[in-house]
């Protein structure tokens, strides 16, 4: 999907030299912040911007995004790898 829309020059040229430069910025930030609010997964991010998994990790570690990770997925992920590496 292409959405257009209208900015102040003022607030361009803050985001960017290009309208290119501009356009990225606009869409790192609607990432960030979809990811931030929960309304984004981190693939969908990574979607959105074109990145791999660690591209991704990478992104949102750089712009200081805390990772969307529960107590309780972590309670799975551990009994999950229990599982998975208990001996006989």
């Amino acid at each position: 999907m292409q959405i257009i829309m209208e900015l102040p020059d003022a607030v361009a040229r803050q985001l960017g030299e290009t309208p290119a430069d501009v356009s990225r910025q606009v869409l790192e930030n609607a990432a960030i912040e979809g990811y931030r609010c929960g309304s984004l997964s981190q693939r969908q991010v990574g979607t959105m911007l074109g990145l791999d998994y660690w591209q991704t990790e990478r992104f949102l570690r750089e712009h200081q995004v805390p990772l969307n990770y529960s107590l309780t997925e972590l309670a799975a992920d551990s009994a999950t790898l229990d599982k998975l590496f208990s001996r006989p």
